[in-house]
Formats: structure tokens, sequence, C-alpha cells
């Protein structure tokens, strides 16, 4: 696990320096800052709607008597795609809004849960009930 956190550590921010460094050098420096900020406004704007949006259908399958499993991971999902968009770059940018659209969420959510099913199964995964 901790050689998987170093390589996530130091891979991700260089492919990002090398990313913005070309992009810099095709705009200039002044318009790839513009462009990261306004990714950052457009990101948190995004965030917050669906995390609205998703509060409510939370509020809703509750009163319904049902547990929001799906919303869940839907707002798991959210919240890391709002902070990836809070951090500078364009390739954990395009992962963030990617993770705010539902079209691309639900396909990244089939994929977590099939994961999630198989860490169960093998036993890698345990939950505690109290």
């Amino acid at each position: 696990m901790f050689i998987r956190l170093l390589i996530l550590f130091t891979l991700v921010p260089i492919v990002e320096l090398y990313v913005l460094i070309e992009i810099g050098s095709m705009i200039g420096t002044l318009p790839t800052i513009i462009l990261i900020f306004l990714t950052g406004i457009a990101g948190a704007y995004l965030a917050r709607m669906q995390g609205f949006s998703l509060l409510n259908r939370i509020q809703n399958e509750m009163n319904q008597g049902r547990m929001p499993r799906s919303e869940l991971v839907d707002g798991a999902m959210i919240l890391v795609g709002g902070v990836l968009l809070l951090t500078p770059g364009f390739c954990t940018d395009l992962l963030g809004f990617s993770l705010l659209i539902p079209v691309t969420r639900n396909i990244y959510k089939g994929w977590l849960v099939q994961w999630l099913e198989k860490k169960l199964a093998s036993g890698q995964i345990h939950i505690h009930r109290h």
C-alpha cells in the first residue's frame, strides 16, 4: 500500500507539471493560470449543485424508509471530484469533472461497485455492524 501511495503522490504531480508546462508553452503563462482558476470555479459550482441535488435524493430515500446506498456512493464520488477540481492541474480537473457528470460517474460507479463486491466476497473488506 505504501508503494502505491508513493507512486500516486509522486507520479501524479510530475504528470500534472509536465502537462501544465506543455500547455503553458502553447498558450502562454497567463492564459494557463486563468484556465486553471476558471476550472476551479466551475468545478466548485458544479460540485455544489450536484451535492445539493444529491442531498435531496438522499432525503427522499430516507423519507421512504430506504437506505440510500447508491446515493452514498454518488456522494463520495462527488466529494472526490470536487477535491480533484480544486487541485491545480488539467489531468486532475478532467478526472474531477468526469466524477461530477452523472453519465460518466455512473460508469465509474459500476466499476467501483464491482470492485467492492469482489473485495467483500474475497474477505479483503470487512463490515462491522453495531
